[in-house]
């Protein structure tokens, strides 16, 4: 080619090179900055660096510059761009905050982090991960609101935020998430209703809002999602009625609403859930009566309605649940006979029917229940014998019939068959005869509880050589009788063994070593407490009430005060000192020691028991001043020393926090001096506080809950000595019987909440104080037998409460008051009062004709149906157990029906008495174990 050409292209040819090189250089730099797999690798670094636990050293180890990211555990990587598209981290046990970087794995499809530590907030970083179908952060302690851009997700498919500590509302911009079809929130602490906005969510197949605070109604827009298969909006404030619409989802396979304020019937719809197999309506306050459309329902295996207002009959149609395996009606009103074809649910493996008003017998066809587990028809109004076929139930593994009417002997072949049989429960019926020995044979027993009964039989010894597993026995309040077999010693996993309120005869028997609990009570046993009970070092608590067991206490019984909660010695015949060393760290709550023949001072080694909420010493030989020391126990509520040799004066006390929990204090029948004790009363802080809470009983349990009983105490009024079971209300002082001088301190008038007040037969002077008449909630008062002079206050006609007075005995002179109470009291409340007149007296007052006549028996009626916040219920609780009744009866028929009783039994809320005490108190005493199903998730038990 000629030069002068070649030349001329010269330049064409150099620019031709240079865009080339510049395109190269280009490429080059644009493939440097743009992210790679390098990027993806420097995000993973970092949440490496932001890890402060990793408690297996996974990513310690293995995310290095060693090996490539894409073969680091928990790492993904796409086959196409090498990149991270997957980061699976669950149950890894890590702690660490997450990192912005983590939004720079931009190719990120899944992202799994649950069951881990995470904390803190979710970085707003993580909005730029566009690609994201699957995020996982359940299980975690995450906090803060949910950041609306989670809402820019438009291939998001899955969405877990549950088990967290995320709070506030649901933002509404999750309506944008087009493709989610699951969505779980559970177990965090979001409020609020439901935004509308979620109704767009199309696609949903999984909704898990349960165990939140949402409140208002349940959407009925939740009806239009039309792909939903799990519903679970249980353990939230839902109220309202369940929306009719929830019928139009025709592929819900299981409908969770347990556990929230809703109201009215169950919808008919609810029949067109063809592909339903849980329903959990628990829980609620649902009533009337089940709708037949719920027997439309052929795939259905669970059916759950307990602790809801139903009631009625079972309809007839629910028979064709063919497929039901478990099934809770329990706490209903549910009436009637249990129908006869339950026993055609042979796939039924757990029947809760407790805690109705079910009738007549038990139907012998769930004898065909062949695959049944579990089966409790308590607390209902069963009758008759238990049917024979019970027996034939080879899988049953729990058995609990108590609080029926059910009668007549157990079949002695019943337990043949039931090798499963782990929990036995038949207290509180009338059931006669002997205890079938077969029961004993059945090794995989854990819970046998018998009370209550009419069994009458002696325990032989071989009863007790097959119940390797048995750790709960119960055969209280029988009429079992003989001597308690030595082979009871040998069933080394026992807790609990209650033989109280029989007829057992000759010395204790040796106990096995793993006891909790032991009780004795009201038997015959003699002789003294067995040497190997100091053994015992679980013992949480003893009940021996009314034997006739005596000799020395052991003085290893104050060493087992590190575990002895509860110790009932009472109505013994016990001698010599009450034990001297309890230990220091002493757990002991309730000490009764009363009625025996103790003598000695009170031990100060009690001081170390600072969980010590009632000691009663009453009626012993004690010879000791008064306690002033236990004013350090700050728990102490209840105190009796009444009917010992206490003596001197009520005084010196140290701090102004002693006493101040007390509620019911007797220091009768002593030998106490000089004034009462006006600093003692202003410590009295439980008596001057005036209480609006709804009374309790005073119930202990030891602290593994194996053993409990009701509080008693005696108290004396009306010259007759009651037995009341302890409210938390009833508030008591009783100084009579002592050598108390001086005046009645006016202190006594701010004790507000007082209901029993005796200074009786003392030495008191001066007046009747005024200020008595602040006493509101007083029911009893006795200043009888002292040197009392003046008129009596007109103030105490204010005491509306006020049933019994006892002014006898003194130097009161003047008219009787005849307002209110007054009216109601006999000549007996003011004899040996020369100087009073005015009715009921003969004698009359000089000025009669302001004195109102007697009330007509028309007013006393209306009187007596005063409304009565029940402060106090006299009710008699047995040696163990719960309350069993009304302690009143005997005191009617030996004295002919005293109105005052009958006053204050009136305001004792019988309804309450009769209605309650049947099905929370005695329920509550043989719920020892509990049995339900773990629910959809695994997480919650009915």
């Amino acid at each position: 080619m000629p030069t002068h050409k070649l030349m001329g292209k010269i330049p064409f040819i150099l620019a031709f090179m240079l865009s080339v090189l510049s395109s190269s250089f280009m490429a080059t730099l644009f493939a440097e900055s743009a992210p790679n797999i390098t990027t993806d690798q420097s995000a993973l670094f970092a949440l490496k660096t932001h890890l402060t636990r990793d408690p297996q050293n996974l990513l310690e180890t293995n995310w290095t510059m060693a090996t490539s990211v894409c073969n680091w555990i928990g790492v993904t990587c796409g086959s196409r761009h090498r990149r991270v598209t997957a980061l699976n981290l669950s149950g890894m046990h890590l702690a660490a905050t997450i990192p912005p970087h983590l939004g720079n794995l931009s190719f990120l499809a899944l992202l799994d982090i649950a069951h881990n530590k995470f904390h803190g907030s979710i970085p707003f970083e993580l909005c730029n991960l566009r690609r994201l179908k699957y995020l996982n952060f359940c299980n975690n302690s995450f906090s803060g609101e949910i950041p609306s851009w989670l809402g820019s997700f438009p291939q998001l498919e899955s969405l877990r935020l549950g088990i967290n500590n995320f709070y506030a509302t649901i933002p509404p911009h999750l309506g944008n998430l087009s493709s989610l079809a699951l969505l779980d929130i559970a177990y965090n602490k979001f409020h609020g209703s439901i935004p509308f906005e979620l109704c767009n969510l199309h696609r949903l197949k999984y909704l898990y809002f349960l165990n939140n605070s949402f409140s208002g109604e349940i959407p009925s827009w939740f009806g239009s999602f039309s792909q939903l298969e799990f519903l679970r909006l249980d353990g939230n404030n839902f109220s309202g009625v369940i929306p009719s619409s929830l019928g139009n989802l025709s592929k819900l396979e299981a409908l969770s609403l347990y556990g929230n304020n809703l109201k009215g019937k169950i919808p008919i719809t609810v029949g067109n859930l063809s592909n339903l197999e849980w329903l959990f309506l628990n829980h609620n306050q649902l009533s009337a009566t089940i709708p037949p459309h719920l027997g439309n329902l052929s795939f259905l295996a669970l059916l759950d309605i307990g602790y809801n207002k139903f009631h009625g009959p079972i309809p007839f149609e629910l028979c064709n649940l063919r497929r039901l395996k478990y099934m809770f009606f329990h706490n209903n009103s549910f009436s009637g006979e249990i129908p006869s074809w339950f026993g055609s649910f042979s796939q039924l493996e757990l029947l809760r029917l407790d805690g109705n008003n079910f009738s007549g017998v038990i139907p012998s066809s769930l004898g065909n229940l062949s695959k049944l587990e579990k089966l409790s028809l308590s607390s209902n109004n069963l009758k008759g014998k238990i049917p024979i076929t019970v027996g034939n139930l080879s899988n049953l593994e729990v058995l609990f019939l108590n609080d029926n009417q059910l009668s007549g002997h157990l079949p002695l072949e019943i337990f043949d068959h039931l090798s499963k049989l782990q929990a036995l429960n038949l207290t509180w019926n009338q059931i006669s005869g002997s205890v079938p020995s077969s029961l004993f044979n059945l090794s995989s027993l854990q819970f046998i509880s018998l009370g209550f009964n009419k069994f009458a039989c002696h325990l032989s010894s071989d009863m007790f050589d097959y119940l390797p597993n048995l750790q709960y026995l119960d055969l209280h309040r029988n009429q079992l009788e003989g001597t308690v077999p030595l082979e009871i010693g040998n069933l080394t996993s026992l807790h609990y063994l209650d033989i109280g309120g029989n007829k057992f005869v000759g010395r204790l028997p040796n106990l096995p070593p793993s006891l909790h609990g032991f009780c004795g009570a009201e038997n015959h046993f003699v002789g003294e407490i067995p040497s190997s009970f100091c053994n015992l070092s679980s013992l949480g608590g003893l009940n021996l009430f009314a034997n006739n067991l005596g000799g020395i206490i052991p003085e290893c019984i104050g060493n087992l005060s590190s575990s002895l909660s509860i110790l009932n010695l009472q109505k013994n015949n016990f001698r010599g000192k009450i034990p001297q060393n309890f230990a220091k760290g002493c757990l002991l709550r309730n000490f009764h020691i009363n009625n025996n023949q103790l003598d000695g001072s009170l031990p100060r080694s009690l001081g170390n028991c600072h969980d010590l909420r009632l000691l009663d010493v009453g009626n012993n030989f004690l010879n000791d001043t008064f306690p002033n020391w236990l004013g350090n126990l700050t728990q102490l509520q209840v105190l009796i020393l009444r009917s010992n040799r206490f003596y001197g004066h009520i005084n010196n006390f140290k701090v102004n926090s002693s006493f101040n929990r007390l509620h019911i204090i007797d220091l009768s029948h002593n030998n106490f001096i000089g004034y009462l004790p006006t600093k003692f009363f202003e410590n009295l802080h439980a008596m001057r506080e005036e209480h609006e809470k709804k009374p309790e009983y005073m119930y202990d349990a030891s602290a593994d809950g194996w053993f409990g009983f009701a509080e008693r105490v005696f108290f004396t009024t009306k010259g007759l000595e009651l037995e009341f079971q302890i409210l938390t209300s009833l508030m008591a002082v009783d100084f009579s019987n002592n050598q108390f001088i001086g005046e009645i301190p006016e202190i006594l008038g701010e004790l507000h909440s007082l209901i029993f007040l005796n200074l009786s037969h003392n030495s008191l002077m001066g007046h009747i104080p005024s200020i008595l008449s602040n006493l509101s909630q007083l029911e009893s008062l006795d200043l009888s037998s002292n040197k009392l002079e003046g008129i009596i206050p007109t103030q105490l006609q204010n005491l509306l409460f006020l049933a019994v007075l006892n002014l006898s005995h003194n130097y009161l002179v003047g008219p009787i008051p005849q307002d209110n109470q007054f009216h109601t009291f006999t000549n007996d409340s003011y004899n040996g009062n020369l100087g009073l007149c005015g009715f009921p007296l003969s004698k009359s007052c000089s000025n009669d004709e302001g004195l109102r006549p007697p009330p007509t028996q028309m007013y006393e009626e209306d009187r007596f149906t005063r409304a009565f916040n029940w402060k106090l219920a006299m009710l008699m609780g047995y040696g163990c157990g719960l309350v069993f009744g009304l302690s009143m009866g005997y005191i009617v028929l030996k004295t002919g029906k005293p109105w005052w009783i009958i006053r204050m039994i009136d305001r004792g809320q019988q309804e309450y008495v009769r209605g309650k005490a049947r099905r929370s108190g005695r329920r509550n005493h043989t719920n020892a174990l509990r049995f339900g199903l773990r629910k959809v998730d695994g997480k919650t038990e009915s």
